[in-house]
């Protein structure tokens, strides 16, 4: 990483704390009692030009590929601003506001007025992400946006997501193409690529075998939809910025607004929350 890279970190003590890029507002580290939860490829650019390869990249206002734009919009790509430093509560959780609102160069990808609002607060065990979109503008928009996490594993074929049966999916390996999904607990030894929908409005997910042994849950609210991702061997070998065999030390479990766009009306607000919580794999129902 370069001296011109600009961090903010939320430090609980306890070699428990976070660290936030501020070109993407992009998460490059949660370490939790010395354990890195997250994966941030060795290969990761840091230019202040391209999105930061892995931690928790902010996608918005458009998920995937963007004819306005770059692919997955421009909010992991821009500079961000400190609305709040680093301060710690009584009880010893830190929390930190970012932000980012429209400018020249925005308006001529997505010509609207608006502002994000992202609130991170790191608890004792667990952090929490707390994602608002306002509409400054006089008239409505629609967007699509996501929290792009990459879990640090030690190997991802051991790896075991619950949260998923039933759900429908779109899997983008296979065209398009929808599926129900069966399996109680699903597992990665190919290229998955995969947008499951529709969860309920409360809802979570537990990730096995993430680093240190833990199991992680991913509680959600108002994102109701769970990407999951792994490049696999051909692709991770495409990919400049990722390390041909790196694709067994991550898995993504993202939570969004994906599936269909959201629209807000003039002067509401969008507020989608996503919390990860750290458990010890006996903790787990896994």
């Amino acid at each position: 990483m370069t001296s011109t890279q600009q961090e903010i970190v939320l430090d609980r003590g306890n070699d428990t704390n976070v660290r936030v890029n501020l070109h993407g507002a992009t998460v490059v580290s949660w370490l939790y009692l010395g354990t890195e939860l997250l994966f941030v490829s060795e290969k990761a650019v840091y230019d202040n030009k391209k999105a930061i390869r892995g931690g928790i990249p902010v996608v918005f206002p458009n998920f995937g590929p963007w004819d306005l734009g770059p692919q997955h919009g421009f909010a992991r790509t821009s500079t961000w601003t400190i609305e709040e430093q680093p301060s710690k509560l009584p009880n010893g959780d830190v929390w930190a506001v970012l932000s980012l609102e429209d400018n020249e160069q925005t308006r001529k990808q997505w010509n609207f007025k608006f502002q994000l609002k992202y609130l991170l607060t790191l608890k004792e065990n667990s952090f929490h992400m707390d994602f608002k979109v306002i509409n400054c503008d006089d008239k409505s928009f629609s967007f699509t946006c996501l929290l792009h996490t990459y879990f640090g594993v030690p190997d991802v074929r051991k790896c075991k997501i619950s949260g998923l049966q039933e759900l429908t999916y779109v899997d983008k390996v296979a065209s398009g193409e929808r599926f129900s999904e069966a399996k109680e607990q699903v597992t990665i030894s190919e290229n998955v690529d995969r947008v499951y929908e529709k969860t309920p409005a409360y809802w979570e997910h537990l990730v096995t075998a993430v680093n240190g042994g833990y199991c992680i849950s991913l509680q959600k609210h108002n994102m109701p939809d769970t990407v999951v991702w792994n490049p696999w061997i051909e692709k991770a070998k495409a990919m400049t910025d990722f390390g041909d065999d790196e694709y067994l030390k991550m898995l993504c479990v993202e939570a969004g607004y994906v599936s269909e766009p959201f629209t807000l009306k003039a002067g509401e607000i969008y507020e989608g929350t996503q919390v990860l919580i750290a458990l010890p794999a006996s903790d787990s129902s896994l």
